[in-house]
């Protein structure tokens, strides 16, 4: 499971569907408006919709739930 409060690009960009692009959107979109608190809300991360997030839904928490 990655935390997608805390994991780094490198990681981030191993997620299916998530390359080094949308990693780098992950963390400017978590440093601007602060932790996901739900793994939904990846999907407010511009260029991760509904198919991304069916991808990664089961390898990605939040620390939160």
């Amino acid at each position: 499971m990655i935390d997608i409060n805390i994991a780094e690009a490198e990681i981030l960009s191993a997620l299916p569907g998530i390359g080094p692009t949308l990693a780098q959107r992950i963390i400017d979109y978590r440093e601007t408006y602060g932790d996901f608190y739900y793994i939904e809300d990846i999907m407010n991360v511009p260029g991760i919709g509904p198919d991304t997030f069916e991808n990664i839904k089961d390898l990605i928490m939040t620390g939160y739930e």
